[in-house]
């Protein structure tokens, strides 16, 4: 049964990254998996935090015991001891604070950067798992530095936040709830004083944060200009330098660059003013402690101590110290929520080409292609293919010609299924092809590519990538490839590095290494799309003797330029307005004095029109 052409729309009016509702939810949904690792860190952030606020403690109860007023706790335990046992007992026991507060730190840090570094590798990870599945139209429309500033800055500003920002937050909890039950245990009056500016900076924060958060959305859209405009320029050095364009992309680069500055400036701007102003209601109320603190101790009013008085201010101090840190905890935050949004925006967009739900078996692929009234277009309203008929048979090689943009190149990637049709459909073995799994699918196709890519790595290793081959057979497929002759004079022949996107090669050098990469992938069906448009004539002459050979037993499809490529082909279609034009063997379409006849004769030098 036929699926529904509603199910195959083009997606030219799609969004490519979907909104998400709650990330930073969704990026604690990673921690599940690691939740032991989560609460020993956590539970060691609380441990050394309530450590790390002793000090105070020790020093008020180190000034009553040289007073001779030590507290209860410490009479009862060790009795009516002279101030030095005393003092000697609170420096033992300062060192053991410290050492358990240093013991905790080690593990919080430890756990923390465990923590971070297994969920940034399995976001990274789930991310770039979602991205090799999109379908080629969101390469081809979505800037490639946008893309590496989501697998790269996005995640590692999530990674920056699981590592220190949330445990900021837990200790900040930490340090409220410890402070105020020990400021409040030990002067419930004086305490109010000093906890005064605690909804001011609380509200301060909250404001902060509804003012800040459009303004990081911005940074993250900027940086991610930024990376593409970069990107893009690096990549096409070659045509800048060429051009002399080196000042024009300087100045675009620039713009992109000072667009990101300005995005960071109007960020700035806030939390350079966010920290003075939590600083003087802080002041407020540390000032009020002092004083009210004072007034008691000097008038004797039996309501504080005086160690009391200094263990208050210090604990005052150190609760409302850290609180000026909500706006870079904020910023940290804010940061992570920019990112996380994008992050998981791509994860939740799935992919327009997608695998069927049940998928039939084809254990044998014959080979036999055929376009049932297929249409496609990539923007609305013009189409590439209307209403396309094309029945190829197993093992036939077929040559496609045709002007620029007549749809060659579409027909491969609508085979590929890189693209869906929109209309009618393509049929392998008598199956739909959107009924078969990708992988199946593309297992049985052999793509040579008029744009070759080669990854960096060795001649051996680029000819065999996806396939494990012996040396014997990538050997082989070169040599008909006409590429073995070449790789011999080579320093380390099979085992030199071609370098990053096969610099080190030339053009017709890299085409013959993609010919033989698709030898050796041993499909049932071929794809040459302009495969000798880069070899000098002698080399394609010597592929073209080969081309039946490397196709024997094989469905081809050629996509030529140069029509001498496929002057032997079983048929040749001449593809033109989205429709076959001419379609047959090389001598009958001579005969026919069309549009093949005509292209014919202006490549062998013979200029004539035909009407």
């Amino acid at each position: 049964m036929d699926l529904p052409l509603t199910h195959f729309v083009n997606m030219s009016s799609k969004t490519y990254i979907q909104e998400v509702a709650n990330p930073m939810e969704r990026l604690f949904s990673y921690l599940r998996p690691q939740r032991t690792l989560f609460y020993r860190a956590c539970s060691a952030s609380i441990v050394n935090k309530i450590f790390d606020l002793m000090p105070p403690l020790l020093v008020g109860w180190v000034i009553d015991s040289v007073r001779r007023q030590p507290p209860q706790w410490i009479s009862y335990l060790l009795g009516d001891q002279s101030p030095w046992i005393i003092a000697i007992f609170l420096s033992m026991l300062a060192v053991i604070i410290f050492g358990v507060e240093s013991f905790f730190e080690w593990m919080l840090q430890s756990g923390f950067m465990q923590l971070s570094q297994k969920v940034q590798h399995n976001l990274r990870m789930d991310a770039y798992h979602q991205i090799q599945s999109r379908e080629i139209e969101f390469f081809e429309n979505h800037r490639m530095g946008e893309t590496m500033a989501m697998l790269n800055d996005d995640v590692n500003q999530l990674e920056r936040f699981l590592n220190t920002g949330f445990n900021d937050i837990l200790q900040l909890l930490v340090l409220f709830v410890f402070s105020g039950l020990i400021l409040l245990t030990t002067s419930w009056q004086l305490a109010m004083v000093g906890l005064l500016p605690i909804p001011i900076i609380i509200w301060g924060s909250f404001l902060y944060q509804k003012l800040i958060s459009p303004r990081y959305q911005k940074v993250r859209q900027a940086v991610g200009e930024l990376s593409s405009r970069l990107e893009n320029n690096i990549s096409g050095i070659l045509v800048i330098k060429s051009f002399t364009a080196e000042q024009f992309e300087s100045k675009r680069v620039e713009k992109a660059s000072l667009a990101y500055q300005e995005a960071n400036f109007q960020a700035i701007r806030y939390s350079a003013l966010y920290v003075p102003m939590i600083r003087m209601a802080v002041a407020l109320g540390f000032g009020g402690v002092l004083l009210l603190g004072s007034y008691w101790v000097l008038e004797d009013a039996g309501v504080l101590s005086v160690g009391e008085l200094v263990l208050f201010s210090m604990m005052v101090q150190r609760l409302l110290w850290p609180l000026t840190r909500l706006g870079t905890t904020f910023d940290e935050y804010e940061r992570a929520k920019a990112s996380a949004k994008r992050t998981f925006g791509l994860l939740d967009t799935p992919s327009q080409i997608v695998d069927p739900q049940t998928t039939p078996v084809m254990e044998k692929i014959k080979g036999d292609i055929e376009f049932q009234q297929a249409s496609f277009q990539y923007q609305h309203g013009n189409p590439v293919l209307d209403d396309f008929q094309l029945s190829v048979l197993a093992g036939q090689t077929i040559g496609i010609v045709g002007l620029t943009g007549a749809g060659k190149t579409t027909l491969i990637k609508l085979l590929l299924r890189l693209y869906d049709v929109s209309g009618g459909k393509i049929l392998l073995d008598q199956v739909d092809i959107r009924h078969l799994k990708l992988s199946d699918l593309r297992q049985q196709i052999a793509l040579v590519s008029q744009d070759v890519y080669l990854f960096h790595g060795t001649v051996f290793e680029n000819i065999a990538y996806g396939v494990d081959a012996s040396k014997e057979e990538v050997q082989k497929a070169a040599a008909l490839a006409q590429l073995d002759g070449f790789v011999q004079t080579l320093p380390k022949q099979y085992d030199t590095l071609v370098g990053e996107r096969g610099i080190k090669l030339s053009g017709g050098q890299r085409q013959r290494l993609s010919i033989a990469r698709a030898i050796l992938k041993n499909a049932p069906i071929m794809i040459f799309d302009e495969a000798t448009s880069s070899v000098d004539t002698e080399t394609e002459k010597a592929i073209q003797q080969n081309l039946l050979r490397l196709t024997k037993g094989k469905t081809a499809l050629v996509i030529a330029h140069r029509l001498s490529t496929i002057r032997h082909a079983d048929r040749i279609i001449v593809l033109g307005e989205g429709k076959v034009l001419e379609e047959g063997a090389h001598e009958e379409l001579l005969s026919h004095r069309g549009h093949y006849a005509e292209l014919w004769n202006i490549q062998s030098g013979q200029i004539e029109h035909y009407t």
